[in-house]
């Protein structure tokens, strides 16, 4: 088993009016604690424009597997970005930034898929993605310009919010990449969506949550953090602005045993599927 699962994708998109906590220019977040251990980090990118954060323990749910009407609880969810917002909630838009998923992979250029000594694609065996190639700057450029196509299209639906998914893909590079790399390109990534007034959160990797302030980066998405005893990594990265996925019983309940009162968690089933098939799952207790 990986350390942290990562659901299955199918698009990206989502969101609709946002609900709380407008962050200004100077990161001040109306109607909240605005004590020191609860203000946002404002991050080196907010100085022209100014974008909604997600409410803070609020009702979630993780639909990336596809969209279906969300729960009377819900105030926040996470889609595809081939889907449309949810009416009246905050939305999240899931997009895949740092691979390339299987039916897409033809579309990217050859020289942008990280390859090995042999000339061959470097490929996330659990999901059949080749890795993107970010390790220059002229490269990063190329790499997010395309996927700042997408963020557009977030934009344009109407999300408050983008997801890039796989920050982490270094780790699974083969030494290729390095964390720098990571870094160096969501930066570009949250420029991008912070001047299309979207907040953008960082996926997974609790390593990197210290260094929001230099990435730019909002809040976190975070899968399995009660699993694996990382959530308050990025509580404290992030002043409990954190949406959780949790795939089992024992993981959903460590995470609401320890954050139950503080973030907002969500068990869904891995395959993230929608009601009405056998594997669908939805828990918040």
């Amino acid at each position: 088993m990986p350390p942290v699962k990562r659901a299955l994708r199918t698009g990206v998109l989502v969101t609709a009016t946002a609900l709380t906590g407008l962050l200004t220019l100077t990161g001040c977040d109306p109607g909240k604690d605005t004590s020191s251990s609860a203000k946002p980090d404002p991050g080196p990118h907010r100085t022209a424009t100014a974008v909604e954060l997600p409410p803070l323990h609020a009702g979630f749910d993780y639909q990336i597997g596809g969209a279906y009407t969300p729960a009377a609880d819900v105030r926040i969810v996470s889609r595809d970005r081939s889907a449309a917002p949810a009416r009246g909630l905050y939305n999240i838009c899931y997009v895949n930034a740092f691979q390339a998923q299987p039916e897409e992979r033809a579309q990217w250029p050859a020289d942008l898929l990280l390859r090995d000594a042999d000339g061959k694609a470097v490929v996330d065996k659990d999901w059949n993605e080749a890795l993107l190639d970010i390790r220059t700057p002229d490269k990063r450029r190329r790499v997010a310009a395309r996927v700042d196509r997408w963020i557009d299209e977030c934009a344009d639906k109407g999300f408050d919010a983008v997801e890039p998914d796989n920050y982490d893909s270094y780790t699974r590079s083969r030494n290729l990449l390095s964390a720098d790399d990571a870094t160096a390109f969501i930066t570009l990534l949250s420029r991008h969506a912070h001047a299309r007034h979207l907040a953008i959160a960082q996926k997974n990797t609790a390593e990197l949550a210290g260094l929001r302030s230099r990435t730019g980066l909002d809040f976190a998405v975070a899968e399995e953090c009660g699993e694996y005893d990382e959530c308050g990594t990025y509580a404290k990265a992030f002043h409990d602005r954190v949406v959780v996925i949790e795939y089992t019983d024992s993981g959903l309940r460590k995470a609401r045993a320890a954050y139950g009162d503080r973030l907002s968690i969500v068990r869904r089933d891995v395959m993230v599927s929608t009601p009405g098939t056998a594997d669908y799952v939805r828990k918040t207790r």
